[in-house]
């Protein structure tokens, strides 16, 4: 039987990795800049992780959510304390797909509302709803297409005021840092602006942290460089399981719960809640957020004084470097000849810069060096 061609492949097999590195099946060693689309938050093979995980293979791998599972509650502690959200609830899923798909429908549910508001480069996932808010036609079937969905720029107050003001909208779903769409930041001031609106027109709103969470800004989450901000609701995945299937989403006290409301069978599983908990634990223990910022702070300074030509963005280890033209024989090179995976983007100019988050000075440098040799050629 073939697989369903539906990936753009490499002619690379990568067998394991350690730490930022991984190795292929013929020896080949790669610096690792994109973390397979910023999910590898604390490296591969954390010794941490890996043991944590085979602790809980040999204990329970899965039940129910039909009974109690002592592992979520620790999760949630662990995400209140790091994250600063105590009072937020915690809705355990699987990927950042299905906590976008949950965060619409609660939002929904919560004020009788059906229309959306988004923004342009979006991406918030490929089911039902969540591709119906995501700004890419190739995505999103016919079938998608379930509710009136206004899509606006960052930092277009007026249009956003308009929409708000007439008071049909459910929901307002942003990325405080795009990833797909090229690395472009919501600012903290254009933040505040959406939550003053949302409050005022009863509207939901929804903080996609799924590429951006996890201390990758340099932030717990990149919303957080506004610091009054109290979004509705949190969506996480990625670098939240370290590789292990894992989302979540983060619901404020003014929502109410019933049976029934939400539900998933892996959600929230006792391998996947081991995997997150795991997660937390190492970020808190090796100060991985101040070594986003500081690393990430390190590699954008370095790129914008070299390479002045191009636009580098971004915060944190999530960092974007716009060039003039398309990025797909860059990524090649940078893969075949100097060993450096990066990613790309929708936009086909830009670059992705995704490592993981336990990088330090030396592997910094390694890549930028690699970069300018590329990029100057």
């Amino acid at each position: 039987m073939k697989m369903f061609d539906v990936y753009p492949v490499y002619p690379i097999e990568v067998t394991h990795g350690k730490q930022c590195w991984i190795w292929d099946n013929k020896g080949n060693r790669y610096l690792d800049f994109y973390g397979g689309h910023a999910v590898i938050s604390i490296g591969h093979a954390h010794p941490h992780f890996t043991k944590s995980i085979a602790a809980q293979l040999d204990k329970l791998p899965f039940y129910s959510n039909s009974i109690i599972n002592n592992l979520q509650q620790k999760l949630a502690d662990l995400l209140g304390e790091l994250s600063g959200l105590e009072n937020h609830r915690l809705f355990l899923v699987n990927s950042g797909a299905e906590a976008n798909e949950n965060a619409l429908k609660l939002a929904s549910f919560h004020n009788g509302r059906s229309k959306v508001v988004s923004f342009t480069s979006g991406f918030h996932g490929r089911t039902s709803a969540a591709a119906h808010v995501t700004d890419s036609k190739t995505i999103a079937a016919p079938i998608n297409q379930g509710f009136e969905n206004d899509q606006f720029h960052f930092g277009d107050r007026e249009s956003v005021r308009k929409a708000l003001g007439k008071g049909d909208v459910s929901s307002v779903i942003i990325e405080g840092i795009q990833g797909v769409g090229g690395i472009h930041c919501a600012d903290a001031e254009f933040l505040g602006f959406l939550r003053s609106e949302c409050t005022a027109t009863g509207t939901i709103l929804i903080l996609d942290e799924i590429q951006s969470g996890y201390g990758r800004s340099g932030h717990f989450f990149s919303f957080q460089k506004n610091e009054q901000l109290q979004p509705d609701i949190v969506s996480m995945a990625k670098g939240m399981g370290n590789g292990f299937p894992i989302g979540g989403i983060l619901i404020a006290p003014h929502f109410e719960s019933k049976y029934g409301l939400l539900g998933t069978t892996f959600g929230g599983n006792h391998l996947a809640c081991a995997a997150g908990i795991a997660v937390l634990e190492v970020i808190a223990k090796e100060n991985l957020i101040e070594n986003a910022a500081v690393i990430g702070g390190r590699i954008k300074n370095a790129l914008e004084q070299a390479l002045p030509e191009f636009e580098v963005r971004g915060e944190g280890l999530m960092i974007g470097l716009e060039c003039d033209k398309p990025v797909a024989d860059l990524r090649k090179q940078l893969l075949f000849e100097e060993h450096l995976f990066v990613g790309s983007s929708s936009n086909k100019n830009v670059l992705r810069l995704l490592p993981p988050l336990n990088i330090g000075e030396q592997e910094a440098d390694e890549c930028i060096s690699k970069l300018i040799k590329v990029l100057r050629n």
